[in-house]
């Protein structure tokens, strides 16, 4: 989801594909044959094959998805730091339509690659003495994601206290089915589905936002009225009116690209300068057109501003608890 919305095509055409990003085709994501052909094939799904068939080993370079590793300050020498990476399982990040075949991503080799910058020793004697006044301050932006189950049959979804205390800055949200994300070979953890979605607002500290609710339509063609929540990707994400954009098309937002995006700032300016932290109260409503087929994972992806702060003791402090 993070990939998906923060990098626009020249992006996901050029370096990120070093990751094996390589966008599903809209409508398709849930046809796990990578050799099918014609309007049948997902071409994200068979170049991803094309480079993995006949169990070929593929090499494969990116970025570590921490907050910590998404600031551009340099970390205090003297700073002892643990890593520790959790695989998904083979049926969250497999596809495949042999549902007699069980296959297996197997790990020849990792690599950590970590930048080490010498510093010149008045630099580091002025940092000393700073950090005889102040502490090194680190802002990030710190992604919370909370994952709620909605049963079948169910025509509506309500929670409340989504976030009780600090209230994020940006909110996205988006549905897949919950035998996707507890992992499936034959379908696609990633295909955020619509599920008849029609109202979908949030209510922080009571105050409905956005003002007026998005009440999107959507039809088994695609020809439904959902502009609105459309555009969330954009006005949510800070990409409003700027030469930007995250590959996703009109035509491809009710194909498994349906998410909303929500700025909860004051401003506007969820992707702009640091926000001051608030308290408060999130809730949720989310109604179907009709009741769900299947059980569904509501995914709400949020993001807020915080600070890291790092003594001379090197001491590591946090402005939050979780």
């Amino acid at each position: 989801m993070e990939t998906l919305l923060s990098y626009g095509p020249d992006a996901k055409h050029s370096h990120l594909t070093s990751a094996l990003f390589y966008k599903d085709t809209a409508g398709r994501m849930d046809r796990p044959d990578p050799t099918a052909a014609g309007d049948a094939v997902n071409h994200g799904l068979h170049k991803r094959y094309a480079l993995t068939k006949g169990s070929k080993t593929v090499d494969m370079l990116g970025p570590v998805h921490s907050d910590i590793f998404f600031q551009d300050k340099y970390l205090l020498n003297g700073v002892d730091m643990k890593l520790k990476l959790i695989r998904s399982k083979d049926t969250f990040c497999l596809m495949s339509d042999d549902v007699d075949v069980e296959y297996k991503v197997v790990v020849k080799e990792a690599s950590l690659f970590v930048r080490k910058v010498k510093l010149n020793p008045g630099v580091t004697l002025a940092h000393a003495r700073a950090l005889e006044k102040a502490t090194a301050k680190y802002p990030i932006r710190r992604v919370v994601t909370k994952v709620f189950s909605v049963p079948t049959g169910n025509m509506s979804f309500v929670q409340d206290h989504i976030f009780l205390g600090q209230l994020p800055k940006r909110l996205i949200v988006g549905c897949v089915r919950n035998t996707a994300f507890n992992g499936s070979y034959q379908q696609n953890p990633f295909n955020f589905d619509h599920f008849g979605t029609n109202f979908l607002a949030v209510y922080m500290d009571g105050e409905q936002i956005p003002y007026k609710p998005l009440k999107p339509t959507f039809t088994a063609d695609g020809s439904g009225n959902y502009i609105r929540a459309y555009h969330t990707l954009f006005s949510g994400t800070n990409k409003m009116n700027q030469d930007e954009g995250n590959a996703i098309s009109r035509k491809d937002y009710p194909g498994g690209y349906t998410l909303y995006a929500f700025d909860l700032t004051p401003d506007l300016s969820s992707g702009g300068h640091y926000n001051l932290v608030k308290q408060g109260n999130l809730r949720m409503e989310m109604q179907f057109q009709q009741p769900l087929p299947t059980t569904v994972n509501v995914i709400v992806y949020a993001e807020m501003d915080n600070v890291i702060e790092i003594d001379r003791a090197r001491n590591v402090v946090f402005d939050y608890t979780s």
